[in-house]
């Protein structure tokens, strides 16, 4: 999938890893449909800003007929309420579920006519290491990024049928404001920006960083191999 000439919707636009991909996506000479809920933070040179908010279908069906022509669909809006699924505030938990599974499958639902118009296009969903870990602090995260993991091998196959090729890029922690509070080794998002469009141009299904290939090789070991306090 060449991104040179490409058109992309990308969500989550205006900070973090987002505004790393819509500057990369940019100079790698793509159109970019820069989405956000407030569009006049998006402060990207040459990127086109579109109001969306991925937890409103009303405001994600407005953007699909804003943003024409679209070939790369990049769901990377994300959210960190720190909500714990046992004792959290439930209106968290679910702001982490709307964000980063129903937000992201009303995406390729609304632009996968688009996708299709334009030879099948592509769809790369930014996922986490959190898809298969989880800890204190981070557990209605880390389900809701399991979800999306599991949306982004459904779509894979369903999509299939009309060429549309999809990447799942799994990330442990980056250097951005919204884990700004976490003591952790962190990756620039400048690095991972590139790691993930490089993915869809090589038509990988899916890509990781070190952290994430580690705990994904001990997934078959099973729980014992994920977690220490498990003997």
């Amino acid at each position: 999938m060449k991104i040179s000439g490409s058109t992309v919707l990308l969500t989550g636009a205006n900070r973090g890893l987002g505004m790393h991909l819509a500057e990369q996506l940019v100079a790698r000479g793509a159109t970019v449909y820069a989405g956000a809920r407030r569009p006049e933070t998006v402060a990207v040179p040459g990127a086109i800003p579109v109001r969306l908010d991925v937890t409103d279908p009303e405001s994600i069906a407005a953007a699909a007929k804003a943003a024409t022509g679209i070939s790369i669909v990049i769901n990377n809006a994300g959210s960190f309420t720190g909500a714990s699924v046992t004792d959290g505030s439930m209106d968290d938990v679910r702001l982490e579920m709307e964000t980063h599974y129903f937000g992201p499958l009303e995406v390729a639902r609304a632009f996968a006519p688009q996708l299709a118009e334009n030879g099948g296009g592509a769809i790369l969903n930014v996922l986490s290491v959190l898809s298969w870990l989880t800890y204190p602090g981070f557990s209605a995260y880390s389900a809701a990024k399991s979800a999306a993991w599991s949306l982004t091998s459904a779509l894979r196959n369903e999509y299939s049928a009309q060429g549309t090729q999809v990447t799942a890029l799994h990330v442990g922690f980056m250097d951005t404001d919204m884990v700004g509070h976490i003591e952790a080794s962190k990756h620039e998002p400048g690095d991972i920006a590139k790691l993930g469009i490089d993915a869809i141009e090589d038509g990988a299904a899916e890509v990781m960083d070190e952290q994430s290939r580690l705990t994904q090789g001990n997934l078959a070991g099973g729980v014992a191999a994920l977690y220490s306090s498990v003997g």
